[in-house]
């Protein structure tokens, strides 16, 4: 549901049966998104960047965490983000939403601010789309 994916392939699933957790490793496939003027550095120019996702969901507990890091660039930057979707202890039929990111850019010289600062951006903008889509498909399953 997000524009800038563009693929998304589960390289492996399994359940443990003693705990019930689905355990997936995806990886994402997603447009470049970094502006034209930043893809003049040979390195940022790319068509696609590749996300790896691991997610654990617990039925029992009512919770999933996922991790997802960024596989592109990792000798210039490391992305990461980590949430977490759990039943509100103030009301079972609410969502507690916990959602924590690392940005860090090195080997860039002076272009280490600007490209922090485009992926903090965007990453926050990513945070207020990934509710909504999430919004969207609690409504279609429940609502």
């Amino acid at each position: 549901m997000e524009k800038h994916v563009t693929a998304v392939e589960t390289v492996e699933e399994k359940t443990d049966l003693s705990t019930g957790i689905i355990y997936r490793r995806r990886i994402a496939t997603c447009q470049n998104v970094i502006p034209e003027i930043l893809r003049k550095v040979s390195v940022l120019k790319v068509s696609d960047i590749y996300l790896e996702e691991e997610s654990w969901l617990n039925m029992r507990k009512r919770k999933m965490s996922m991790k997802t890091h960024c596989l592109t660039w990792t000798q210039y930057a490391s992305l990461s983000e980590e949430s977490v979707f759990r039943e509100s202890s103030e009301n079972p039929n609410w969502t507690d939403f916990t959602q924590k990111g690392r940005i860090s850019v090195t080997g860039a010289g002076l272009l280490n601010c600007v490209l922090e600062a485009f992926a903090q951006s965007f990453l926050k903008q990513g945070v207020k789309k990934g509710i909504k889509i999430m919004e969207t498909l609690l409504q279609e399953q429940f609502g």
